[in-house]
C-alpha cells in the first residue's frame, strides 16, 4: 500500500515511518524541511499551509496521515486557528484531487458538549474539514502523549525537574486519560488498514485505562522521578503569567503552551473505549508508559534531576 505521512519530522510522523515500512508498505514523506526526516523513504518538500508540494506529495496514495499543526509563531501574524483552517482546507482539496482513499488525522481530544478554547476548537474544525476529504476517513483524538517525542510530556517533566514546589492553578483538578506513546503509534499504524474503518468516516478516541487530574499527573511523574516537590494550590486562574512563566522555566515556546494550557477549561476524557477493539490495540497503564519514557529518555540524555 502507499501511504503518505506528513508531519515526517515530528514526534509522531517519525515513530510511525518504521513500523509503516516493516508492514511492507510504500511510504513516502512529507516535510517543509526533508534534511530533518530521519528515515531513509522518499520525501517531497512542501507546505500545507500554502499548498507547496502536496498535489506531486499525494499522487498515487492510498492513504494519507495528517499529523502536523500550526502553532508555532508565523511572521504574517496570522492566528494558529486560521493557519490551521487555511492547511486543512488546502490539504483536503489535494486530497480529493488525487482520489486518496483513507485519511488519517491526528487530533486532540475535545469534550463538544462545552465551550472550547480557540485552540481545541480549531482543533475540532480541522478533524472535520478533513474527515470530509476521503471515503475512509478518521480522526484520532488523544490527549497528553507519555513518550519522549512528546513536547507536552517532556514539558511535564521538565517542570517537575526544575521547579521547587510545584505551583497548581485550579485546572489541577481537571481530569483527562494520558496515552502511552508506544500505544498511540499502534493506533496510527492499526488505523491504516484496520477493516473495521473500511467505507467509513468517523472519529475515535485515543485514551489510556487511567483517569488523572492534570494535578495527579504532575505528582505521578514526580514520585516515579523519586524527587520532592510539594505542591501548593494557585487560587487564581492565572493560566497567562504561569504559562509564560512555566514556558521558560521548561525551555519551551511559550506559543504552544499558552494555547494548551488555555484549553484547560474542564475534563477531557474519553466518550468510550471503542478505539482499542477497532484498532486492536491494549493500552498500558499511565505508571508503566512514564517509567518506559523515563527510561528511554535516560537512554539519550540524562534528567536534569537525577
Amino acid at each position: 500500500m502507499r501511504i503518505l505521512v506528513t508531519g515526517a519530522s515530528g514526534f509522531a510522523g517519525s515513530a510511525l515511518i518504521p513500523p509503516l515500512l516493516r508492514d511492507g508498505h510504500e511510504v513516502r514523506a512529507f516535510a517543509r524541511d526533508p534534511a530533518r526526516v530521519r528515515h531513509d523513504v522518499p520525501t517531497v518538500r512542501g507546505d500545507v499551509t500554502t499548498g507547496e508540494g502536496l498535489a506531486a506529495a499525494l499522487d498515487g496514495v492510498d492513504v494519507a496521515y495528517y499529523l502536523v499543526h500550526s502553532m508555532e509563531h508565523a511572521p504574517d501574524g496570522s492566528s494558529f486557528a486560521e493557519r490551521e483552517a487555511r492547511a486543512a482546507e488546502r490539504f483536503a482539496d489535494a486530497a480529493r484531487a488525487a482520489r486518496v482513499r483513507r485519511l488519517v488525522y491526528l487530533g486532540v481530544m475535545v469534550d463538544e458538549t462545552r465551550e472550547l478554547s480557540p485552540h481545541l476548537r480549531s482543533r475540532l474544525a480541522v478533524e472535520r474539514t478533513l474527515l470530509d476529504a476521503a471515503p475512509e476517513a478518521v480522526g484520532l483524538r488523544a490527549s497528553i502523549a507519555v513518550g519522549t517525542g512528546s513536547r507536552s510530556f517532556r514539558f511535564l517533566v521538565r517542570l517537575v525537574e526544575r521547579l521547587p514546589v510545584l505551583a497548581l492553578p485550579p485546572w489541577r483538578h481537571f481530569r483527562t486519560q494520558p496515552v502511552d506513546e508506544r500505544d498511540l503509534v499502534a493506533a496510527l499504524r492499526a488505523a491504516a488498514t484496520a477493516p473495521a474503518l473500511d467505507g467509513v468516516r468517523r472519529s475515535l478516541d485515543v485514551a489510556g485505562p487511567d483517569v488523572l487530574s492534570y494535578g495527579e499527573i504532575l505528582e505521578r511523574i514526580r514520585d516515579l522521578l523519586m524527587l520532592p516537590r510539594p505542591t501548593i494550590p494557585v487560587p487564581l486562574n492565572s493560566t497567562p503569567i504561569f504559562g509564560r512563566v512555566a514556558a521558560v522555566l521548561a525551555g519551551e515556546d511559550a506559543d504552544l503552551i499558552l494555547p494548551l494550557m488555555g484549553g484547560l477549561t474542564g475534563d477531557l476524557l474519553a466518550r468510550d473505549a471503542a478505539w482499542t477493539a477497532v484498532l486492536g490495540v491494549r493500552p498500558h497503564a499511565f505508571d508503566r508508559a512514564v517509567e518506559h519514557a523515563l527510561r528511554r529518555w535516560e537512554e539519550q540524555e540524562p534528567l536534569r534531576a537525577r
